[in-house]
């Protein structure tokens, strides 16, 4: 009598979850990263307006640590219902190539749900450094290996990483120097400490339009609109060096397929109301709607990317 009690409870909750629409109770978004990082602004400035067409309360929650592991184990190992969600960013694809192990594939462990934003990023210069264009430093890298120096906001940051993809495409050698955040990595540029960085675009751009700092290219596909001047490396004859930085949302592997769906509705949704578009720009910031398969496609990419340059410059962790 007590087994088919049980039964019939289970039976009975289970006819229940099934008509209950999705969602029906408050959605958390985890963002890896620190208060005021590009991801956590990014969900920060989408909750609420996802909140509205959810019609649930959808709230924002940092766990942060381990370049971002420590919030992504805790979504990857979270029921996989759809109410425990991943905001994440260029990290998600370059921290599996740097670390030996981690408790979660990076593509295995997900369902992706987003793909939200894009940025650039430009390889700037210091006005000393006599190169009026890419060329001109590349040859004068090539000229004196060793003399000049980049700036990045740590060792295995996606800056960093970058800069190392610069050197293998284009057979340089500069010499990294890592600082503790991105603020160090600017400063000392300017200052003429070290010789040229890869920073987000708009970050470097009061910089570049001021005279203190040149921009030798882009790593997007395109040309900036707001620095239409600068080539691409593309241009140059650098295919391989198209290199932004993304923001994208993740579900935990085995997500209901309609969860996914409804979520990825609203998210393309909210980036093409007129709003968000401009709180974007201003920020330098791309949205980008698409379907959730964007997500992981890029993903797999950068992961064989980013496993190249690491094996290739060896600071594995």
């Amino acid at each position: 009598m007590k087994t088919i009690l049980v039964m019939l409870s289970l039976f009975v909750a289970s006819v229940c979850n099934a008509q209950s629409p999705y969602p029906s109770r408050t959605v958390s978004i985890v963002v890896p990263f620190t208060p005021g990082t590009g991801a956590d602004v990014i969900a920060r400035l989408l909750q609420p307006k996802l909140a509205e067409r959810l019609k649930v309360p959808v709230v924002v929650e940092n766990k942060v640590g381990a370049s971002g592991a420590i919030g992504t184990e805790f979504v990857a190992k979270a029921a996989p219902d759809g109410y425990t969600l991943l905001f994440t960013a260029t990290a998600h694809g370059t921290v599996p190539a740097l670390k030996r192990s981690l408790p979660y594939d990076a593509v295995k462990s997900f369902t992706p749900v987003a793909l939200a934003a894009t940025s650039a990023l430009a390889l700037v210069v210091g006005p000393q450094v006599p190169a009026p264009k890419m060329e001109d430093f590349i040859a004068l890298a090539k000229k004196s290996p060793g003399a000049l120096h980049y700036s990045s906001p740590g060792t295995g940051s996606p800056q960093h990483l970058t800069m190392e993809l610069v050197k293998l495409e284009t057979g340089i050698d500069v010499v990294h120097v890592p600082y503790k955040g991105s603020a160090g990595a600017a400063a000392d540029l300017v200052g003429g400490h070290v010789q040229s960085t890869v920073a987000a675009l708009q970050t470097m751009a009061p910089f570049v339009t001021s005279g203190r700092l040149r921009m030798l290219a882009v790593l997007s596909s395109e040309r900036s609109p707001a620095f239409p001047d600068v080539p691409t490396m593309r241009e140059l004859g650098h295919p391989r060096l198209v290199v932004d930085t993304w923001y994208g949302i993740y579900a935990p592997a085995g997500t209901p397929r309609e969860a996914v769906a409804r979520l990825n509705a609203e998210v393309n949704a909210l980036l093409q109301l007129p709003e968000t578009r401009e709180a974007f720009a201003k920020q330098g910031l791309v949205p980008v709607v698409d379907r959730p398969e964007r997500l992981s496609e890029l993903v797999e990419q950068e992961l064989v990317r980013w496993n190249r340059v690491v094996a290739s410059s060896g600071i594995r962790e």
